[in-house]
């Protein structure tokens, strides 16, 4: 039953047979196949059926949930026994909202000096998207925000605040200032991420407690397309101080702190919320509290 009970997973995420079919690398007779026995075996139907997939009954979103349930902890036994016999290795997949990427090596590098028979998969991605995949078993692991948006069930480790910075070129406005507001802020032509990214969510939402409202003159899903439009001189940002650590800005680029109000934001690690959780993702949760502990000390 457990390969039925993951086509039907398949089939749940991608809404389509023949895109869940490819993705299972499997003919789309064989997912129709299995998805009727399964439903033969349970004794309800699973997908309101048409000339396309029409959504899951009732009964579908149930068995959704045990699904997921019953693959996941197939998989954390496989996990634990081949570690058992080999040590630990296999491949960990991680999703970290842009903002978090460039402290992900602080994560991977020690864990893998640990654990050399560790591989990774780094994805970027937003962090509704995050949840999205940790919930569907795509990825083992994220990075996201912890205190902005609902997270729902998950395990947590709280690693650094993200505090915000104005990021701008010598001979622009406020310059040469120690600190700048967020009303100050929005009169500057500014790029920014764009608005799936829950950063630009928070942005706006400081913007708009401070009274005023921005009109970036670029959006941008990349912090590097960001970062080489600072560049040139034209465009200011705003950025969170460990990333625009992380990017190494000096003259004639400067980070400014932006006060009224100073506000941070909670980042962490986020794993499904499951006991016992596979080897990699305890040893994975295990090393993001020893740098959760640095970033303290730093702090």
């Amino acid at each position: 039953m457990l390969d039925k009970l993951e086509f039907f997973i398949a089939l749940a995420r991608e809404r389509h047979f023949g895109r869940a079919a490819e993705q299972l690398g499997i003919t789309q007779p064989t997912l129709s196949a299995g998805i009727k026995q399964l439903e033969d075996q349970l004794g309800v139907m699973l997908v309101m059926r048409g000339s396309r997939f029409q959504g899951l009954t009732p009964e579908g979103v149930q068995v959704l949930q045990w699904a997921k349930r019953i693959v996941g902890d197939a998989r954390a036994m496989k996990e634990e026994m081949r570690a058992a016999r080999h040590g630990l290795s296999g491949h960990i997949r991680i999703a970290a909202i842009p903002t978090a990427l460039a402290m992900v090596a602080r994560l991977t590098t020690p864990f893998r000096e640990k654990h050399p028979g560790v591989t990774f998969s780094i994805l970027s991605r937003t962090s509704i998207e995050v949840l999205t995949l940790l919930g569907n078993f795509d990825i083992d692991a994220g990075i996201t925000y912890l205190d902005n948006e609902p997270l729902g069930r998950v395990s947590r480790v709280p690693l650094y605040n993200e505090r915000y910075q104005l990021i701008t070129a010598m001979g622009n406005p406020y310059s040469d200032r120690d600190r700048v507001t967020w009303a100050e802020v929005s009169r500057l032509p500014l790029c920014l991420l764009t608005p799936d990214m829950q950063n630009r969510r928070i942005i706006d939402q400081h913007l708009t407690e401070a009274g005023v409202e921005v009109r970036p003159t670029l959006e941008s899903n990349s912090m590097i397309v960001l970062f080489s439009h600072i560049r040139t001189g034209k465009w200011s940002s705003i950025m969170p101080l460990n990333l625009a650590e992380t990017f190494g800005f000096a003259e004639p680029i400067r980070a400014i702190p932006i006060v009224e109000p100073n506000a941070s934001h909670a980042v962490g690690l986020v794993a499904a919320s499951r006991e016992p959780h596979t080897p990699l993702v305890s040893a994975l949760l295990e090393e993001a509290m020893t740098l959760a502990g640095a970033f303290k000390v730093k702090d």
